[in-house]
């Protein structure tokens, strides 16, 4: 019989790590040990951030409300640099794709914009609108890049080809939302996610702190029943598999629904806090954490105002 070869401690330690890291996406941590990542991350002082997307692990990317400057951040290390300097006007709602570029949502801009994660370099940009706006957040479907407009009643989406090359700037839909959701004064449909089917769009309204289930061909949008909550100051979302996270932003929190797979009910099944919340307004995970950039709203913003983001455990 052949003799099995000992394996060291110390390779066998270095064995489990990396096996921990490819198979949880995350650190490992030791029985009573604190994670390796930090929890708290710095973000540039005066950044006023306000959307996160995670991609390529380890990084994170924060839009500044501000500049539009976005913030490439280490999760492992917590340090990072700003790789797109902004246009000057908002970067909020971010998402990021298997090809590693960042879709943002423009804010008052009226715009939404691609940058290659890699480089900084903007790819492409996208005029919605010239009137007034306020394009707040972005989903990714197969086929499309959605935005939100919390100031008008319209959805923006961009199409994108089977192979994932970027339309011209002349190929923006604009579909009117009719049904259910009437706009009021204040900030209107905001936070956006695909329903767990990935047939409809999921929509949150921050001052009725409704969600609507909004069909895509026709951008008709009929109520969710939420059992009669409310998700009052609803900002981001983030759907997982059936678990569909909300922040609540001026409430330090963040509701976890469960939804039905067609995304016409849902229930409230829990509600996340944390002493590091500041107003958070948008969630993205990383293996077992959640990530959420604290924007501050209460706080006067100056150029030394500090800004960070919090890891919170996944539940």
């Amino acid at each position: 019989m052949r003799r099995r070869r000992r394996v060291p401690v110390l390779l066998a330690a270095t064995l489990t790590l990396a096996t921990a890291l490819v198979t949880t996406g995350a650190p490992a941590a030791t029985a009573g040990a604190a994670p390796l990542a930090p929890r708290t991350l710095d973000l540039p002082a005066g950044f006023q951030p306000e959307g996160i997307a995670i991609g390529g692990p380890p990084y994170a990317y924060f839009g500044s409300r501000a500049t539009g400057a976005i913030y490439r951040a280490n999760l492992l290390t917590g340090r990072g640099e700003v790789i797109n300097p902004g246009p000057g006007t908002p970067s909020l709602g971010m998402k990021v794709d298997a090809r590693g570029r960042l879709f943002v949502a423009g804010g008052a801009g009226g715009d939404g914009r691609v940058i290659d994660t890699r480089t900084g370099r903007l790819l492409a940009s996208y005029r919605f609108t010239d009137q007034p706006s306020f394009v707040n957040d972005v989903v990714l479907t197969p086929g499309a890049a959605w935005f939100t407009d919390s100031t008008n009643p319209v959805l923006y989406r961009v199409p994108l080809a089977r192979g994932g090359q970027l339309p011209p700037a002349g190929a923006v839909v604009r579909l009117p939302l009719t049904g259910d959701i009437v706009y009021g004064a204040g900030i209107n449909a905001n936070g956006i996610s695909r329903t767990p089917d990935g047939a409809a769009l999921l929509v949150v309204q921050s001052g009725t702190g409704l969600l609507f289930r909004v069909d895509p061909r026709t951008g008709v949008a009929r109520t969710v029943d939420l059992g009669g909550e409310l998700l009052t100051n609803g900002d981001g979302l983030l759907l997982d598999g059936r678990t569909l996270y909300v922040v609540q932003n001026r409430l330090n929190t963040v509701a976890v629904l469960r939804l039905d797979r067609t995304g016409h009910s849902a229930r409230v099944v829990q509600r996340l806090t944390d002493p590091g919340f500041d107003v958070p307004t948008t969630v993205a995970a990383y293996g077992n954490r959640l990530y959420l950039p604290n924007a501050r709203f209460s706080t006067t913003p100056t150029p030394d105002t500090p800004y960070t983001a919090v890891a919170i455990p996944r539940p």
